[in-house]
């Protein structure tokens, strides 16, 4: 009677995981299905920018000719990048004391990637994925996670700050700029100053912070007409405040740890320079000044965090940074080339990548029950 129990046990369990696991799959390709015809849309209009503006013959000549050699080395910084990333993000966790591996670290940064790119809110949906993935692991210390995330996103925010105001520093010494670029890296450099001052005032306020997240839960059960008892929500979303106050604390005490976290940031962020620096020297351009490289690929982020609803802002991008390029200088088909080239690593790549690794993590959640 017991060996029976065990067994219907044991085969419920299984089919309720498969049953999971199926919904799961469904949910992920309802998303890719809802997320296509936006991406289609980016990609005709590219192709229409590219035909009228730029000659599709001159890039697939262009194409034809770049060096694989120096194209394999952005490819080779491309994952570099994301490694370095993620032993940053790592470095972090390990502060906090969260024992994650860095085999499982990674995986989550390749699936945060993956939903970054297909959901059009880039500016926080990565964010968001972690914490989920993090909280599926660690449970309980969901808010330490969630400090090393805030604290994750700051420095990277910092180091793409300084390098922007020191390129276009050395940018303005060097070229006479348009009213529209100078304009938009004030813009640029304004937002996220203010958003490095926000999350750290956040995270060191935490009546201010419980008070926006008491706001917003209450607003929520406002919209949905007490459909949504938000109680249970607000007890655990103290208990994580609390132990996201207690990770930030312990990383301000640990300054002297803090020094691999930054040099793994600053590895990643000159790791991302470095795939349109490589890009352009398979072009056959070798003389593109660092300082465009800069200040393009950190303006072109900015561009992606416009809400305009097609992933990775497929379409606009490429057009926003070949028109950048060719404002300063560089000739207008070697610009949209290195735009294109260059978005194939930085974009697709990493999205197929990415999905794989979703896809990965979805069978070990449900064969393990573990994240």
């Amino acid at each position: 009677m017991g060996g029976n129990q065990v067994k219907y046990n044991s085969a419920k369990f299984n089919a309720l995981s498969t049953t999971g696991a199926i919904a799961m799959v469904i949910k992920q390709r309802t998303i890719l299905t809802r997320s296509v015809p936006f991406l289609v849309i980016g990609l005709i209009v590219l192709v229409l920018y590219l035909h009228f503006f730029v000659g599709i013959e001159n890039l697939i000549q262009l194409f034809q000719s770049v060096n694989l050699l120096y194209y394999s080395l952005a490819f080779v910084v491309s994952l570099l990048s994301i490694a370095f990333y993620s032993l940053t993000w790592q470095h972090f966790l390990k502060l906090l004391s969260i024992k994650i591996g860095f085999p499982k670290t990674f995986l989550f940064v390749w699936v945060a990637t993956f939903v970054d790119i297909l959901i059009p809110a880039e500016s926080i949906s990565s964010e968001i994925s972690k914490a989920y993935l993090i909280s599926r692991s660690a449970g309980k210390d969901t808010g330490k996670a969630v400090a090393s995330i805030v604290s994750h996103r700051i420095l990277s925010m910092a180091i793409t700050t300084t390098a922007l105001i020191i390129s276009s520093v050395l940018l303005i010494i060097k070229y006479e700029l348009s009213p529209f670029i100078l304009i938009f890296m004030v813009i640029v450099i304004i937002g996220t100053l203010s958003s490095i001052v926000l999350l750290s005032y956040l995270s060191f306020k935490e009546q201010t912070t419980w008070k926006l997240i008491n706001r917003i839960l209450g607003f929520v059960e406002f919209i949905s007409r007490g459909r949504w008892q938000v109680t249970n929500l607000k007890t655990k979303a103290k208990k994580m405040l609390k132990l996201f106050q207690e990770g930030i604390k312990t990383l301000i005490e640990r300054p002297r740890q803090l020094a691999l976290p930054v040099v793994f940031s600053l590895l990643a962020w000159i790791s991302d320079v470095l795939i349109s620096f490589f890009v352009f020297i398979s072009l056959g351009k070798d003389d593109v000044s660092f300082v465009v490289i800069v200040i393009v690929y950190t303006l072109s982020m900015a561009v992606q965090y416009f809400p305009l609803g097609i992933p990775a802002e497929v379409g606009l991008t490429e057009i926003f940074m070949t028109s950048l390029y060719a404002l300063l200088g560089i000739d207008l088909a070697i610009s949209a080339a290195a735009a294109v080239l260059t978005r194939l690593l930085t974009v697709w790549f990493r999205f197929f990548v990415g999905y794989a690794s979703f896809i990965r993590w979805i069978g070990t959640e449900f064969l393990t029950g573990d994240g």
